[in-house]
């Protein structure tokens, strides 16, 4: 990859003119990305090293855990929801065995700063959550109820933590997920602190981007972060240090790609581990990579009705984050791929169908009865009926193209259309790392743009929810088939349009 490569301008521009012509009406976003000045900050450049899929538990226990067990400065830590499992026990344990760690080292004579944050912990928490946005820190006396160690255990090993939730009633919750080791390294994963087995993706990357993620975190959080370059060089070999403790195997696959595959998965007698959902790949670009950080500050949403959401404000808030999307399905020339837990916002429908109308071709792949009570709560209608709304829609368009026979309008044939539900592979579904559902957010366009964080396509993460994105500009991505090949395997065709 050239040291030269920039973010083409036919994205840049069109997705800046489209905050800036909101900026009056987003003045009271928190934080604020609607001057000219906040947008050209979100302008960085990254360094992708891995991704990861896989169940969240095995992300935990191959990327997260043993990034927060190289800590020596400070791990900031931020999810949404927090629960009782398997991935908080090893947090836990991971944290007291890092305080053992340093106490039988000159370490101790440094403090490790830990600071946790997060959004959902029961019904209970949010209802009578406050509405402060300072929010709710956690005094050790309560860590344990959280699952956390005691504070004179991790004292002894000289770290110092800060525990604290923030949510926003009616329904916004602090949506994102990542992991920043020493200012110098973050990991970004789609999944939760929580015991569903769902497929997941991870992206570890260091570079500038860190910058602009401590800020942010620094902004929402109120955390101490220490905005200085890193002091030393530790987590260079960090990666592959990792890959080595966990027994990973390694090698370079028939395109030349970095593949990892742990050798410590469950899998039975027999099984090959590209059957396997748990999956890493090593990305290849050399040189750091054009990226934009994409927040989306939290929104009440105070026209939102309970029980009538379908009539609640029209039109999502312009972040940073739904600006770029809406930009890259107005911008994409040949094809936009998108992989979301659930599909309920109409404003991505609608973009989607301006683009097959434009002759892109388009693939969803979403989850068939996930999460349907929180998508009756947060936008009065379920994926599948929306997506059966999209296939009607688009099926009106191809018609009205085959009917207008005018040799002089010149119409362009809609794109191809392809919709496939997650279904999760029957001869392993006993297995522990078979996951039920898909909850990896990823959205591609022409093969160049890359999409991954926390949002989802439905209405909750396009108009109440804080989310953030992470958009590389990656030409000629390869990377991709880690995915792929997972998905294409665990697929139920929902709907596939004609050849014409």
């Amino acid at each position: 990859m050239s040291q030269s490569l920039q973010f083409p301008s036919s994205f840049v521009t069109p997705w800046k003119d489209l905050l800036l012509s909101h900026q009056n009406e987003r003045s009271r976003d928190a934080p604020n990305y609607h001057s000219a000045d906040a947008i050209d900050s979100l302008l960085t450049t990254s360094t992708p090293n891995l991704l990861y899929v896989g169940t969240g538990h095995s992300i935990f226990t191959r990327a997260i855990l043993p990034a927060i067990a190289s800590a020596k400065h400070s791990i900031h830590f931020v999810t949404c929801y927090w629960a009782a499992s398997p991935s908080l026990d090893g947090i836990r344990q991971t944290l007291l065995q890092l305080a053992e760690a340093r106490s039988r080292s000159a370490e101790t004579l440094t403090t490790l700063n830990v600071s946790i944050g997060f959004s959902s912990w029961g019904l209970f928490q949010k209802l009578f959550h406050t509405a402060a946005p300072e929010g709710c820190v956690y005094p050790p006396s309560r860590w344990a109820k959280l699952g956390l160690p005691d504070e004179e255990a991790l004292r002894k090993g000289g770290i110092e933590m800060t525990v604290k939730s923030l949510f926003f009633t009616p329904l916004s919750v602090m949506h994102p997920k990542y992991v920043i080791i020493d200012e110098a390294k973050a990991w970004i994963p789609s999944c939760n602190v929580s015991w569903e087995r769902w497929f997941e993706g991870c992206v570890e990357l260091e570079g500038e981007f860190i910058h602009r993620l401590l800020a942010f975190h620094a902004r929402v959080w109120g955390a101490r972060v220490d905005m200085a370059k890193p002091h030393d060089n530790d987590h260079i070999e960090l990666a592959r240090r990792e890959a080595e403790n966990r027994g990973a195997i390694q090698g370079v696959d028939e395109e030349g790609l970095l593949v990892e595959t742990s050798s410590s998965s469950p899998l039975t007698e027999g099984d090959d581990d590209d059957r396997s959902a748990t999956q890493c790949i090593h990305f290849t670009a050399v040189a750091p990579t054009p990226t934009i950080f994409l927040p989306s500050p939290h929104h009440r949403n105070p026209r939102f009705k309970f029980f009538f959401p379908f009539f609640s404000q029209s039109n999502p808030p312009m972040t940073p984050l739904n600006a770029a999307l809406l930009t890259l399905f107005a911008n994409a020339y040949h094809e936009i791929h998108l992989v979301t837990p659930n599909l309920t916002s109409w404003p991505v429908i609608e973009a989607l169908l301006e683009a097959l109308s434009r002759g892109v071709n388009v693939q969803v792949r979403t989850g068939r009865n996930m999460m349907v009570i929180e998508q009756l709560i947060t936008a009065g209608t379920t994926t599948s009926w929306c997506l059966r709304r999209f296939v009607k829609k688009y099926q009106a368009l191809c018609k009205r193209r085959t009917q207008n026979r005018d040799p002089e309008a010149q119409l362009v044939s809609p794109g191809h259309l392809e919709i496939f539900y997650y279904k999760q592979l029957d001869d392993r579904a006993k297995l522990e790392d078979e996951p039920v559902f898909s909850h990896f957010k990823m959205t591609m366009v022409d093969g160049e743009y890359l999409m991954l964080g926390s949002g989802n396509m439905d209405r909750a993460s396009w108009w109440t929810s804080q989310e953030i994105g992470v958009l590389f500009y990656m030409p000629g991505l390869r990377e991709r088939r880690v995915w792929e090949n997972v998905l294409e395997k665990r697929a139920e065709l929902v709907f596939r349009s004609k050849d014409r």
